[in-house]
Parts: C-alpha cells; structure tokens; sequence
C-alpha cells in the first residue's frame, strides 16, 4: 500500500440536504426559510480561500431532518458514489435531529470508502451574527481535503464534525439540543479536535484498502423496532410488537450493563421471538458503557434467550446496520453473525 499514489482532484462536493444552516431570514417576513446554496459564495466569501474548488448539490426539495428516511440515504449515496472519482472529498450540510442515523447509514452503505464524508450543520442559521454554522462549514471543507503527503486522506471515513470536534459518524449521538456541543461519541476518542491546528488522533482512524473501490449499498430494510424498557412495562403492548409478521429485528434498550427486570412473560417472549428468527439486540440505556449479558443474573436470562451484545454500539449504530444487514441477508443467522462483529468501526468486540 506504501506505493499507491492517490490521485487528487483538488475539488470537494458540497451537498446540502436541508436544516438550520441553510437558513436565511425574509426581511420582509421576518420568518427563517432556506436559500439557494449556490450563492454560498456570495455568503461566505472565505470559501474562496480554501486551496480547492467547491460544487455545490442542492436537494429540491430540501429535507428537514426529522424527514430523512432510507430513500434518501440511497439518494445520497448514489450523489456520492456518482462523482466519487470526481472529487477528494464530500462535506453534507444536515439537520441535527437526525444526523447520527444519517451518518450510522452512510457509514454501512458506503462500504471500503476511501474519500472522506463529513457531516455538519448548526444550531444557528449561517446568517445569523452568533452562528456556529460557518465554522463547521469553513473546517468541515477544511478536513475533506486534508491529505497526506502520498496524496491519501487524514480522514478516510463517514464523520460528524461540530464544535471543534471530528467525530466517527457511526458513535456519534445528538447531546444537546440547544448549545453549540451538539454532538459527541461516548464510547470513542475524537478523529480530530480542531483548534489553531488541527490534531489528527491517526492511531482511532480507520485505514481503508486504496487498492479497491467503494462499495455502495442502496438497499435498506427498515423492518427495525426500538424498544426501551421502563418499570411498568406491559405484556400485552409488547406481545403486539413481537407479533407483527414483517418485523425482523428489535433494538432492546436495557438498564445499565443490559439489565431486563426478571419478568416471566417477558423471557418468554423474547424467546418467541428469536426462535422466529427475529434478531433481538441489547443496547444500553446509558450513553456511556457496554452491554455486559454475564455481569448479573438479570441480564443473562436474556442471553439465555437469544438476545445478541450490543456491547458499546449505538443506537442508531444499530438500527441503521441491522436495516442493511437485512437487505443483503434473509438468513437470520447471517444477521446475527454480522451484528456480533464490526464491520464499519461501529462496536468494540
């Protein structure tokens, strides 16, 4: 691999799917609404500075982020992968609300990426004078042409970058709703923290094979539950959940290391249920911590009724892996196995 030269473009694509950031206020109305994005240089004309070229792909119609869904992560992917030679790296402009799952998905989708796919956003409209947004903007770009001196990428990946922080996209979570710190990935160190300098974390950075292509993935099987449990939970609600023939998966969020309460019906269904060959995943309620089924009786049982580790996963890490695991395999033993392994850097195992 010491004598691939990667070929550069000296070009990033700059897809933006909706959210704050885009956002302008009508002077006459005074109401938010989004802009036409190819006047980004018009409104940031620091753009002009960075030491490569900047495309621009807007959406039509743009997406609020509680309205991302499978198609368009396809949608995305096929933007992508369609001008992946084209350029050196991708930076993809998304609302907060669901930006973890957009970029769990990528990050599954886009298989052996070579080229960089940073996700960003803001909790201030670009315009506005206190905005966040032109920041991750500015060092977003920054990192999709950030290289080596062979020509390879620092940050090969599908990231998250907000606040000063490069972040893999598949352990990210939403943390707050209202600052700046929106997001962070408890269970995994920074890529990268952004200062006067960028700090390349490069022994947390995943290192594709350069001598294959990316390997994309359109299809997605959303036949996913999450299910929390609670003191009080009823049997009968959670009969009507397991009972639904399309459903393939469930993601189990426990208590603590992947503690259930010593239900009797609730053993019995969970067993029901895998023997069915539904995949049925324990993600911890805790955002920080890994599942451990062996460290008390109350999460044993549900190993001894087919319930799979999560060990530090995400959820939306899981949801969105056991989405793609079902479109490519019918086999639920095939499901099981892959959800027990790491496959895009999502899950220490």
């Amino acid at each position: 691999m010491n004598d691939y030269t990667f070929k550069r473009t000296g070009k990033v694509l700059l897809i933006y799917t909706g959210g704050t950031i885009g956002m302008g206020r009508n002077p006459r109305t005074g109401a938010l609404e989004p802009f036409d994005f190819k006047l980004l240089l018009e409104r940031i004309p620091e753009v002009s500075l960075l030491p490569a070229s900047v495309d621009t792909y807007q959406f039509n119609p743009i997406i609020d982020s509680s309205d991302m869904n499978p198609r368009l992560w396809a949608q995305l992917v096929r933007i992508i992968v369609s001008d992946y030679d084209n350029y050196d790296g991708f930076v993809v402009l998304h609302g907060t609300d669901t930006m973890a799952y957009t970029a769990s998905a990528l990050s599954f989708m886009l298989e052996n990426l070579t080229k960089p796919v940073i996700l960003t956003g803001s909790q201030l409209p670009i315009g506005q004078l206190r905005t966040d947004g032109k920041e991750n903007l500015m060092s977003s770009l920054e990192l999709a042409i950030a290289h080596k001196d062979d020509g390879r990428p620092m940050v090969p990946e599908v990231c998250i970058f907000f606040n000063g922080k490069l972040l893999r996209g598949n352990r990210s979570t939403k943390q707050n709703a209202d600052g700046f710190d929106a997001f962070e990935t408890f269970n995994y160190p920074h890529l990268c923290d952004a200062g006067v300098n960028f700090v390349f974390h490069d022994h947390h950075i995943m290192e594709p094979d350069y001598r294959r292509t990316v390997v994309p993935h359109y299809g997605l099987d959303p036949n996913v539950f999450v299910f929390s449990l609670f003191p009080g939970i009823q049997e009968n609600i959670f009969r009507h959940v397991i009972e639904a023939r399309e459903l393939r998966s469930i993601v189990i969020r426990t208590y603590g290391s992947g503690n259930a309460p010593q239900l009797p019906w609730l053993l019995r269904l969970v067993k029901e249920a895998t023997y069915r060959g539904i995949t049925v995943v324990n993600v911890s309620q805790c955002v920080t911590g890994n599942v451990e089924m062996s460290r008390y009786d109350t999460g044993y049982q549900l190993k001894e009724a087919g319930v799979l580790s999560g060990h530090d996963i995400t959820v939306e890490a899981a949801v969105t892996k056991l989405m793609l695991l079902q479109s490519l395999y019918s086999d639920p033993h095939m499901i099981r196995n892959y959800m027990s392994r790491d496959i895009a850097g999502e899950v220490t195992v």
